[in-house]
């Protein structure tokens, strides 16, 4: 069974940093690519960061620069490391992977950006 959980959010200020984690069971994060999304009230989830099974990368244009995705393959975890967060950052933030095209989802963790 695939389970995937995130953890780390919370409330922080305009240019903070925060990093979530996605404790994936067994090896998946370690085997498959993972991602990150995000939803915003009122707004469609969108794709915010993923890692392929190796070590290639791709971010949004939005968060380019200040984000960044990483994984840690004994602890099948994967990291979103989120500096000068602004307050457009502030949403409920998903991880993701996708095995057999099937799509796997964790419970989200809210993210708040706000002085």
């Amino acid at each position: 069974q695939v389970q995937l959980v995130e953890s780390g959010g919370g409330l922080v200020q305009p240019g903070g940093s925060l990093r979530l984690s996605c404790a994936a069971s067994g090896r998946i994060a370690s085997i498959y690519p993972m991602g990150w999304y995000r939803q915003a009230p009122g707004k469609q989830r969108e794709l915010v960061a993923v890692i392929t099974s190796g070590t290639r990368t791709n971010y949004a244009d939005s968060v380019k620069g200040r984000f960044t995705i990483s994984r840690d393959y004994a602890k099948s975890t994967v990291y979103l490391q989120m500096s000068s967060l602004k307050p457009e950052d502030t949403a409920v933030y998903y991880c993701n992977t996708q095995i057999n095209l099937y799509d796997y989802w964790g419970q989200g963790t809210q993210v708040t950006v706000s002085s």
